[in-house]
């Protein structure tokens, strides 16, 4: 399966999906690389009610609305201010310039920091309606500044349509999308139970998801990797980002899956593959260096 994997990364057939789990890739060293451990960081530097303490999205609504938007951006941004080096899997997907889109649905800056030696690629990020109000992303050069995008006709409910690619764009050979915001450059994070409503309002129209994104999905098979499907927001995402794309598609998961999961990869058609995310993100890798030196 593996070699089958490696050769359509060769041929730019596959879009990496990179969940949470990737963020772990450098060991100890790495920022939060799970819910569970980020709302952690959160609750240190917020009072939250004891109920809703796990609750990553539930915690981050509370600290919104009684500390203020700029509080939970901020202890976003500290969570993810650790200077980490991104891992030797990063470091080699970004080297790959023949695949022409890379989701990364988290909040760490570890993708783009191994992008930061190519200059032939771009960023467009999921922002929130409550600091961006009527833009469902932003548009960023690899050195962090915003690319301009021409100005919409509101609708009714003062959204707008989504943005068209800025014309500069057409030239990257490697898009990075990241959903859910992120904290480089400019600390946009979607985490909050009212952010992710926003979204998910429009979502099943694809409003919030660039035309460019939808248009290079088109016939690639998505290669999941370190992500889980255990909860309705990661398998809403996941579904409408892959949506319209090819019938083939893989996830690399661990250990015992819950019956949700199952669910979600048999009606996707996502072939699941039991292994270490490590072990195999490192074969992968190795395999496709193998085979551009034959």
């Amino acid at each position: 399966m593996i070699g089958e994997i490696a050769s359509a990364f060769r041929q730019g057939d596959v879009v990496p999906y990179l969940g949470p789990g990737v963020t772990g890739l450098p060991g100890e060293a790495a920022p939060p690389s799970l819910p569970e451990k980020l709302v952690q960081e959160l609750v240190a530097g917020a009072t939250v009610p004891h109920k809703i303490r796990n609750n990553l999205t539930a915690a981050s609504q509370y600290i919104e609305n009684f500390k203020h938007r700029k509080t939970l951006t901020c202890l976003m941004a500290k969570a993810y201010a650790i200077d980490c080096p991104p891992s030797s899997f990063h470091e080699w997907l970004a080297t790959q310039s023949q695949l022409p889109l890379v989701v990364h649905a988290w909040y760490d800056n570890l993708v783009v920091k191994a992008f930061a030696s190519r200059k032939d690629w771009g960023l467009v990020q999921g922002v929130t309606q409550s600091e961006h109000f009527g833009d469902w992303v932003n548009w960023f050069r690899p050195d962090g500044s915003v690319v301009p995008t021409k100005e919409f006709i509101r609708d009714g409910s003062g959204a707008k349509a989504p943005a068209e690619a800025p014309e500069e764009s057409l030239g990257w050979k490697t898009l990075v999308y990241e959903p859910l915001g992120a904290v480089w450059p400019a600390s946009n994070f979607i985490v909050s139970d009212s952010d992710y409503v926003e979204v998910l309002t429009e979502i099943d129209i694809q409003t919030p998801i660039p035309d460019c994104v939808q248009s290079i999905r088109k016939g690639r098979s998505f290669l999941f990797l370190g992500c889980r499907f255990a909860n309705q927001l990661e398998r809403s995402f996941a579904r409408q980002i892959m949506k319209r794309s090819s019938d083939k598609h893989w996830a690399v998961i661990e250990g015992a899956l819950t019956k949700n999961e199952e669910k979600f990869l048999r009606e996707q058609n996502i072939e699941r593959i039991d292994a270490s995310l490590a072990e195999f993100t490192a074969a992968l890798s190795e395999w496709n260096l193998a085979a551009a030196a034959e």
